[in-house]
């Protein structure tokens, strides 16, 4: 059974940092392209980053860019999304996706159960 579990939300204000993991169990994931999405309260699920399975290829959502940035580290099957210069706009449920795929922007196929992220002004 594949599991993606989320961690490192919270509250923190304006202007703060945080940084999400993800830890996937139950197989490797170290040929498999991961992925950050993020939902807010009244809004779509939408991309936030990408990361390829070796790490070399990555996006970001041009509204995170310069902001945040998506790792992994494949011995330990985890990948984190580094969240600098937080606004009130980022609050939303962060989920972890991972792909089938080497990489993929947009066709994930195992989902955690998200973290809350709540950026107060």
């Amino acid at each position: 059974q594949v599991q993606l579990v989320e961690s490192g939300g919270g509250l923190v204000q304006a202007g703060g940092s945080l940084r999400l993991s993800c830890a996937v169990s139950g197989r490797s994931f170290s040929n498999n392209g991961m992925g950050w999405f993020r939902q807010a309260p009244g809004k779509e699920r939408e991309f936030v980053a990408a990361i390829s399975w070796s790490g070399s290829l990555t996006r970001h959502a041009d509204s995170v860019k310069g902001r945040f940035t998506i790792s992994r580290d494949n011995a330990k099957n985890t990948v984190y999304l580094q969240m600098n210069s937080l606004k009130p706009e980022d609050t939303a449920v962060y989920y972890c996706a991972a792909s089938r795929r080497g990489y993929s922007d947009y066709e994930f196929d195992y989902w955690g159960q998200g973290t809350q992220v709540t950026v107060s002004s």
